[in-house]
């Protein structure tokens, strides 16, 4: 079978699933069971498919992601995590837009605590951005950088769509993870400045009103060291542990849980409701992850026997483009599927196809696996159908969908702006990673 017929038999049946409103586990799984008896021998294809589940599975690089998850749910349900946000706010009581600057600082903190911009989002949508409306703050302080914060998830470790990225395409986890860290906290500056340039021109976005209450230095930086400070530690010891090379992925992830489980006993916080919430969740989360491991196996296994990654590979040597023009344009496929379909599917879809493709061109896989990691996280808040913008919906029923777009627009540019810095200087994302070599 000519091989652009393989890719077109799977994306039609994996778009049929997608169509009958299946989770993206079972769509691609089922997508697997029939391309396994399709391409790769009936019987045999499914034999080698439950082989592939259970070394997929088995695989010790993929601990760090419920480990990673399960920290960021122990913070989040014990409530650690509402009151560093509080002790922030006390700290920048006095920025223009002050309300807007809290959450841009306190959701980048807890991006490097919880790994999930679901859960950052939501978290910020519920509380901050709902007074931030009630105060009168313009929509796109109110809801912008509760949703701007929750992406910067995905590259401020510990990210569990890098350590996904990294089991699937296998560039080093160690240096996606670190290498998120530049590219991150950049983005999070960049909306930091943002919102204060639109607090201090634009003052009708961010009320007179809205004064601030003053403290004294006690009760300003005491709440800082206390709630903010240890649990910053957290995310010290665990990026410290991999860039001095005392602990691995999988060895940090584990000192970070058991850090936040001993945070969450110190801090008093921990009772047994939290504690059976953090787990469950935790365990659907990496059970759904899981599945879509088992099914990218098989996945890439189709793609090589039916010949679609040869010939992919064949069009591209014939096309003969320059690396960069190959990296622009796997980042443009990203950046419109993007618009569409979730961050595992991107994944999923298009690692198997893109990682061969820029071996063959000469491309460092950390650079590429990072301007990837980047653009799955525009993902989360491009129109119509970006995760992010769904969440915040949620969080705030009386706001129009179109009201949100146009809330994450300026913090897209932002991002996209950061994408261009990381393409055009390289050395700015690869500087990190390159100290773990």
């Amino acid at each position: 079978m000519i091989w652009w017929m393989t890719l077109s038999i799977l994306g039609a049946i994996l778009a049929g699933l997608f169509a009958t409103g299946l989770p993206v586990a079972i769509a691609f799984l089922g997508t697997n069971i029939i391309g396994a008896w399709l391409f790769l021998g009936g019987t045999a294809g499914l034999d080698q498919l439950v082989r592939n589940a259970s070394g997929a599975v088995s695989s010790f690089s993929l601990v760090p992601i419920p480990l990673f998850i399960l920290m960021g749910e122990l913070l989040f349900h014990c409530g650690l995590a509402f009151k560093a946000i509080e002790a922030v706010e006390r700290l920048l009581n006095r920025l223009p837009a002050r309300l807007a600057c809290v959450t841009v600082v306190g959701g980048t903190a807890f991006s490097a605590l919880s790994g999930s911009s679901i859960a950052n989002t939501a978290l910020l949508g519920s509380t901050l951005s709902q007074d931030m409306m009630k105060r009168g703050y313009s929509t796109t302080l109110s809801l912008g950088p509760a949703m701007a914060t929750g992406g910067i998830a995905v590259l401020i470790p510990p990210s569990t769509l890098a350590v996904m990225l990294g089991s699937l395409s296998g560039i080093s986890i160690t240096q996606l993870l670190i290498g998120g860290i530049v590219p991150g906290f950049l983005m999070a500056a960049g909306f930091l400045l943002y919102v204060i340039l639109v607090g201090v021109f634009d003052p009708s976005s961010a009320p007179r009103q809205d004064t601030a209450q003053v403290y004294t230095f006690r009760e300003r930086y005491v709440p800082f060291l206390r709630d903010v400070v240890p649990l910053f530690g957290i995310f010290v010891a665990v990026i410290g542990g991999m860039l001095s090379g005392i602990a691995t992925p999988t060895e940090a992830a584990a000192l970070g849980a058991m850090a936040a489980f001993v945070a969450t006993i110190c801090y008093r916080k921990l009772t047994w409701d939290a504690l059976r919430e953090s787990l469950v969740e935790t365990a659907k989360v990496s059970i759904s992850i899981l599945f879509i491991i088992v099914a990218s196996t098989t996945f890439s296994q189709i793609l090589s026997f039916s010949g679609a990654t040869t010939g992919m590979l064949s069009l591209v040597k014939a096309v003969d483009p320059t690396p960069m023009t190959l990296i622009l344009s796997m980042l443009l496929i990203l950046l419109l599927m993007g618009c569409f379909i979730d961050q595992v599917s991107m994944m999923m879809i298009t690692v198997p196809l893109f990682i061969p493709l820029a071996q063959s061109a000469g491309i460092d896989l950390v650079w590429l696996g990072l301007l990837m990691l980047v653009v799955i996280e525009l993902g989360l808040l491009t129109p119509p159908f970006g995760i992010l913008l769904m969440v915040m919906q949620g969080a705030v029923k009386t706001v129009p969908l179109l009201q949100i777009y146009k809330a994450a627009l300026p913090f897209i540019l932002i991002e996209i702006l950061v994408l261009g810095l990381m393409i055009l200087w390289p050395e700015l994302t690869t500087f990190l990673p390159s100290l773990t070599r």
